[in-house]
């Protein structure tokens, strides 16, 4: 009976190292909230690391290797009550390139909306039907967010599915008290973010996610030059999204993510070819203008 109870434990381990497809780092400063216990932010940050890496999101089965490397920073500012905070949290997701050591960041945002309630050693708990929760809604949000960014770098509209479940929460949200979820608030919150995602208008910039990494970055292994074409062909994507509306929320998560890499991509390219994308990244994203000089500075041909 034992061993029947030894091969059943491992057998169900095994089970649920091959289902969820997360692998969240989380962590959650509160250095300007004065005179708090500071182990409910240490339970904090432990409870919903384990919410967000042993749940299971999607029906897909993932092994240990497969899972979604990504990271969430929680900035506490302000104690608004006794159990509740605000602040802000900053979600990452980094994806491998296909034969290298190398992970690009995919995503890159920072929302100045968080506010939640949390209870030192109450359940953490979602419902994906209504709106329960602020804590719980924000972090599956974005786990959805996630996941849908990047099955989008894989696969052609690869992410529809789980982008569909994250504007599902933000219409659950539409009665709370807490900011990030109406269109009226704000351009860039978590409204607009599924919304800029799902319009069809702005279909181009999937294109580009799945071409920059597919098509561009999983080449450069082996074909430097082609994958780099690749990239520099697909950020016409991107102007094209641009030119219908240059203040999306999605370009901006576009370009905080990508700005650097492509100076270190583009660095290394063919003259013709630099000209053509520092016309594209000049038009689209002139913030980061004196950054991207750096692509003419060095010149290998």
């Amino acid at each position: 009976m034992r061993k029947l109870l030894l091969v059943f434990a491992v057998l169900l381990i095994a089970g649920q190292l091959k289902s969820q497809e997360l692998r969240c780092s989380i962590s959650i400063s509160a250095a300007k909230i004065q005179g708090a216990n500071r182990n409910v932010f240490l339970t904090m940050q432990s409870d919903l690391t384990e919410f967000m890496n042993n749940r299971k999101w999607t029906d897909h089965v993932y092994d240990t290797e497969e899972r979604i490397e990504c990271n969430m920073q929680i900035q506490l500012d302000n104690q608004i009550s006794s159990n509740e905070f605000t602040g802000s949290i900053t979600v990452q997701l980094r994806r491998p390139v296909y034969n290298s050591s190398y992970e690009t960041t995919v995503l890159n945002i920072k929302d100045g909306d968080f506010r939640a309630k949390y209870t030192e050693y109450q359940p953490i708990e979602f419902n994906e039907t209504s709106n329960r929760d602020n804590l719980t809604n924000i972090m599956a949000y974005y786990a959805y967010i996630i996941i849908g960014m990047d099955y989008d770098s894989f696969y052609p509209d690869g992410g529809r599915e789980y982008f569909v479940k994250a504007q599902s929460i933000v219409n659950n949200c539409q009665n709370a008290v807490e900011k990030g979820w109406k269109a009226y608030e704000s351009e860039r919150n978590r409204y607009w973010l599924t919304e800029n995602i799902l319009n069809k208008s702005y279909a181009p910039f999937r294109t580009c996610i799945y071409e920059y990494h597919r098509m561009g970055l999983d080449q450069m292994a082996d074909k430097p030059q082609e994958g780099r074409a690749n990239i520099a062909n697909t950020l016409k994507n991107i102007q094209k999204v641009f030119r219908v509306r240059p203040s999306l929320y999605i370009l901006q998560m576009f370009f905080d993510a990508k700005s650097d890499e492509m100076v270190n991509i583009f660095k290394e390219s063919y003259p013709d070819e630099k000209n053509r994308v520092m016309t594209i990244l000049n038009e689209c994203d002139p913030s980061n203008g004196s950054k991207y000089e750096k692509i003419e500075e060095t010149s290998t041909f």
